[in-house]
């Protein structure tokens, strides 16, 4: 995987992070859970910029191994918005399908960097 694809789908998973956030305060009343997934998911494109720019393979690695976790963090607020019937399985399942292909680039790309130091 090239590190345009996953600077690309971090950034489409932002844009739509962002969308949903706005639904959840908007429609659903929901500040706080919300706010937490905001930050994780608009994260991990910043992480991922981050580590395209990087000094060094180790620096590059580091700041993609923060973009995992904070996509697994985010995987974490929608799961917990889906049992708390924020949101159904519905909104659940497309978010957290794109969100889970950026996790799923992410570790992918760390294997291979590492493998390749």
């Amino acid at each position: 995987m090239s590190e345009s694809i996953v600077k690309t789908k971090s950034f489409e998973l932002a844009i739509r992070g962002v969308n949903f956030y706005k639904y959840l305060v908007g429609e659903k009343k929901e500040y706080i859970m919300s706010k937490q997934f905001l930050r994780s998911v608009t994260s991990v494109g910043a992480n991922v910029r981050e580590a395209v720019n990087a000094q060094s393979k180790p620096d590059f690695i580091h700041k993609l191994s923060i973009a995992q976790k904070e996509c697994d963090e985010s995987l974490y607020w929608l799961e917990l918005l889906k049992e708390t019937k924020y949101i159904s399985e519905i909104e659940f399942e497309s978010i957290y399908q794109q969100n889970n292909e950026v996790l799923k680039i992410i570790r992918s790309i760390i294997m291979t960097s590492k493998k390749n130091s």
